[in-house]
């Protein structure tokens, strides 16, 4: 089908590759249109409420949804020399950039420590965080790239383990935070699954607790953690903002 429409509007295969690659805007992008979009957004919210561990179909409903929130976000760290410098030299939380010897040997309490022990604990890797596809700016796709490789730094700040009650008190952090509809709709939609008692718990304690801490907090996206790991998580969470976990 392919080479039949080439001869019909005289170009061939070559140019049209050559097309499609000139409309990628970084390694792994896939140039959609606001129709599709949609379409991936609709199908992707529904597989994520279906199963919330399905971290592909999240990351698909942040791009495809982000497209108000995430300028925001930019433009926050554009306007704070910390986050500004971040944006320039564009880090990444990744095994091959984190020394993890040099982590697990840090004091206790410290941050470096403390995110170490709690990937350990719970079993994650920074790795797992999937490279942005649909979103059509490249310093934007960085912007939520960003956001997902700092999400076990908001696990460690807040105090949160990765079951369904911790996901859904950092969900309702980071939707305050960040304004990015995927975030709302997992806060929103979460508690569904929780036993009663655990609802009680989310509902009194945890998630006004959460919204008061993301209301307070300084933008999360402006702290180069990577030059914070000997810092302790207690003042850390003062110098954001972040109210000590009930």
């Amino acid at each position: 089908g392919r080479a039949r429409l080439s001869r019909w509007d005289g170009r061939g295969v070559e140019e049209e590759e050559a097309e499609e690659e000139w409309h990628q805007l970084y390694p792994g992008h896939i140039p959609t249109s606001p129709l599709q979009k949609a379409l991936l957004a609709a199908g992707s919210a529904v597989m994520a409420l279906y199963d919330p561990y399905r971290h592909d179909m999240v990351a698909v409903l942040g791009e495809t949804t982000g497209c108000l929130a995430l300028p925001n976000l930019r433009d926050k760290m554009k306007r704070h020399p910390e986050g500004h410098r971040i944006l320039q030299e564009r880090p990444r939380i990744r095994l091959s950039t984190l020394d993890m010897a040099r982590l697990r040997g840090l004091p206790d309490g410290s941050l470096g420590r403390e995110y170490v022990r709690f990937l350990e604990d719970n079993k994650v890797s920074p790795d797992t965080r999937m490279p942005p596809k649909f979103v059509d700016d490249e310093e934007l796709a960085y912007v939520i790239q960003r956001y997902r490789e700092v999400h076990d730094l908001m696990h460690t700040l807040l105090g949160m383990p990765t079951n369904m009650l911790g996901e859904v008190v950092v969900k309702w952090f980071e939707a305050v935070q960040t304004g990015l509809p995927m975030c709302v709709l997992g806060a929103a939609f979460g508690p569904v699954r929780l036993s009663a008692r655990k609802l009680q718990v989310l509902a009194t304690e945890l998630v006004p607790w959460a919204i008061r801490s993301g209301r307070n907090a300084s933008c999360v996206l402006n702290v180069y953690y990577e030059q914070r790991w000997e810092q302790p998580v207690e003042s850390l969470r003062e110098e954001i903002g972040i109210f000590p976990p009930p």
